[in-house]
């Protein structure tokens, strides 16, 4: 990977950045669990149409209760006049300004199920859109706000009632191919988006545009209505959607970009022959143009996520980023059609950037030691939500020429504010094969360089996910930090922020360079006089927990703790019941009985528990029974290994979570079983 002057210049020296809270040395409060997941927590904005209100959501969780309400807010884009626009409204989100910025159109689940309703933009007068049977997910006006198209799930399949209706008690499942699971759901139901056009009566039907069609569109499990778009007339949907099921769907990331003619009825696809993940259909304001984000290779989901354009009249694709090797997260149209506002993340920070059509420039909006997560740009003020290690997300106004951001939500200040300051530094770390990684080192509140910390590595999942400024509600590194500990998070080969020849190396090498990477920041960082070497733990979720359960087989007595969660003990058993063979094909380099592909035997031969005996060192498995992605018996099979090795280990098993741990309750349990098992260990 090519690096820039200035950063040859840094590692060259050995600098260290770092930033940290505003010193007030007097404070001594510390974050606990209990207050971190108890932060109010801004989800999605909306900028008016004249750019001077935000409309936006909070979320306010509460342990007792085990759920978590939420509420829409406004806020003047200077920053003042907050107000609360809602109280106990069920299941409140998706707000976004309607008429002329008279309006908000939002969703919730008062009337039963989630509908589409409206208020007028001080809270008040709040009418029923949508009156959907089961209800719906998402959903997108047109521009001049006389259509909706919505997304609802359908049936998919033959339920064993179907087949057998003298058997309603019946609880299995009679399944005849691939993609039966997905995530954390039995695929019983796929979404498809329906058209309905907007009246004074709720609407009841809308038509299904993938009638008769098995098809997901959004694609699950994450696609909403950031996969649709409206052309500016209000004549076309353009929508993403994988036109497989099946084997097929589970060995293939082919999603395509269709254009649906509301006239006609008629369905064209854009990018026919283009192999990978097209998805984000954006037509540009002037409608002579639609862009999308595209991945090259069918199968390879962590693929560069590349921004094309398609000329709507003579049908000319365009590689835009050509030579940008960071993926574009999220982007926008500029209002005259000339430029686009994209999100990337770059040396494991996520900023904004702009690239103009003319010459392809391409040009860094912001710096810092943060993440920007969104973005609105409207009557020329862009709307940007940003989180850090330190801080949970607010959202900001950045000005698109200066890249100055000024913070207009503080939804946590008072809570933050009790806290003492901790620090957070980017080292510049050389790797076994002459690379080099950034590390994250995360320093404890009022820490002091003569003292000795305890000293996590953590080690990140994905696995090809950037190791960036996040904020996280279960791997916090500022709370791990406020516990006393020192985190050590460096950005490995195989993630995504430094060129694509870094992202792309931990295919068919789980085992190898990253581990090694792991290894080399701990060494590393184990010279600085603070950083306990006789009191260091080793943490990590899903490919994490694979890299947790691998170096407990290698880490030659380094850690004195394990902890993995959700991790891939068994590679050959993960291969074969995992739901997305695109990744396991491809991540692991094929089959386990494809005895003549060397990376696929590779692969499976440096298993995890294939390591078992040389474990050495406590271990905390957790786990959640509704992981179909990496099913529970890869957790449980760690932990008896473990047991039936003498070596001291726990279980945390969920019945009712998924590769994530989602209710406050169950939260609040892992961050105590947690650090509960770190501190017995490493204090």
């Amino acid at each position: 990977m090519k690096l820039s002057k200035h950063l040859t210049a840094a590692l060259a020296t050995a600098a260290t950045l770092s930033v940290s809270m505003p010193s007030q040395a007097q404070k001594s409060q510390h974050m606990t669990p209990e207050t971190m997941l108890t932060l109010a927590r801004v989800g999605g904005s909306s900028l008016s149409p004249d750019g001077k209100t935000v409309v936006y959501s909070v979320g306010f969780p509460s342990i007792q209760d085990n759920k978590i309400r939420t509420e829409l807010f406004t806020v003047s884009s200077d920053g003042s006049a907050r107000r609360q626009i809602t109280k106990g409204v069920a299941g409140v989100h998706a707000a976004r300004w309607i008429q002329q910025g008279r309006r908000i159109s939002y969703i919730s689940s008062e009337s039963g199920t989630p509908q589409v309703w409206t208020m007028a933009a001080d809270g008040t007068d709040r009418r029923q859109v949508t009156n959907i049977e089961g209800g719906l997910s998402d959903y997108l006006f047109s521009p001049d706000e006389k259509q909706v198209a919505y997304i609802k799930e359908i049936p998919f399949g033959k339920s064993t009632k179907d087949v057998y209706p003298d058997l309603p008690k019946a609880t299995g499942r009679v399944v005849t191919d691939l993609m039966y699971k997905h995530w954390d759901e039995w695929v019983e139901t796929i979404p498809h988006i329906f058209i309905a056009s907007v009246g004074d009566d709720a609407i009841t039907e809308g038509k299904d545009i993938l009638a008769g069609e098995p098809y997901e569109a959004p694609t699950k499990p994450f696609g909403g209505a950031e996969e649709l778009a409206w052309s500016p007339d209000g004549k076309t949907l353009a929508y993403s959607s994988r036109k497989k099921t099946g084997k097929e769907y589970a060995l293939s990331t082919n999603t395509d970009i269709y254009l649906y003619d509301l006239t006609s009825g008629q369905t064209r696809n854009i990018t026919e022959g283009m192999g990978g993940y097209d998805t984000h259909p954006r037509f540009s304001p002037d409608g002579k143009r639609i862009s999308w984000i595209s991945m090259e290779r069918d199968g390879y989901e962590a693929d560069l996520k590349r921004l094309f354009v398609q000329d709507l009249k003579t049908g000319k694709k365009t590689f835009l980023t050509d030579g940008f090797e960071y993926d574009v997260d999220e982007y926008q149209w500029a209002p005259n059609s000339q430029s686009l506002f994209f999100l990337a993340v770059k040396h494991a920070e996520a900023q904004l950037w702009e690239l103009a059509l003319k010459g392809r420039k391409i040009r860094q909006i912001t710096t810092g030691m943060h993440d920007y997560k969104s973005l609105e740009l409207q009557n020329g003020k862009l709307l940007a939500a940003r989180q850090s290690y330190i801080d949970p997300t607010d959202l900001y106004m950045v000005d698109t020429k200066t890249g100055v951001a000024k913070q207009i939500t503080a939804e946590n200040k008072s809570t933050l504010d009790a806290l003492a300051p901790i620090s957070v530094e980017k080292r510049w770390v050389k790797t076994t094969d002459g690379g080099n990684m950034l590390v994250w080192v995360i320093l404890p509140p009022n820490f002091d360089k003569t003292k000795k910390y305890p000293t996590l590595l953590f080690c990140q999942g994905g696995p090809q996910s950037p190791v960036s400024q996040f904020f996280s509600y279960r791997w916090n590194m500022r709370l791990m930090a406020e516990q006393g500990y020192v985190v050590i998070a460096p950005n490995r080969h195989g993630v995504p922020g430094f060129g694509k020849a870094w992202n792309e190396q931990i295919s068919g090498d789980y085992s190898g360079q990253n581990i090694q990477d792991y290894l080399t920041a701990v060494d590393e960082l184990k010279k600085e006089p603070w950083v306990d070497s006789d009191r260091l733990g080793c943490v990590g979720a899903s490919y994490g927990g694979y890299s947790v359960f691998y170096l407990a087989g290698v880490h030659q007595k380094r850690f004195k703790a394990f902890i993995a969660h959700a991790g891939i003990f068994n590679l050959e058993m993960q291969y074969m019941t995992t739901e997305e063979m695109w990744f396991a094909n491809w991540d692991m380099g094929g089959a386990p009985w494809e005895k003549d592909n060397a990376v696929a035997q590779r692969t499976f031969a440096n298993s995890p528990h294939k390591l078992v005996g040389n474990w050495d060192t406590p271990i905390l498995v957790i786990h959640g029974e509704r992981d179909y992605r990496i099913l529970a018996g890869q957790g449980m099979a760690a932990f008896n290994a473990a047991k039936l090795r003498g070596i001291p280990a726990e279980l945390l098993i969920y019945p009712d979570e998924n590769h994530w741990v989602l209710q406050p309750q169950n939260a609040l349990l892992w961050q105590r079983t947690y650090f509960g098992w770190l501190d017995k260990y490493l204090k």
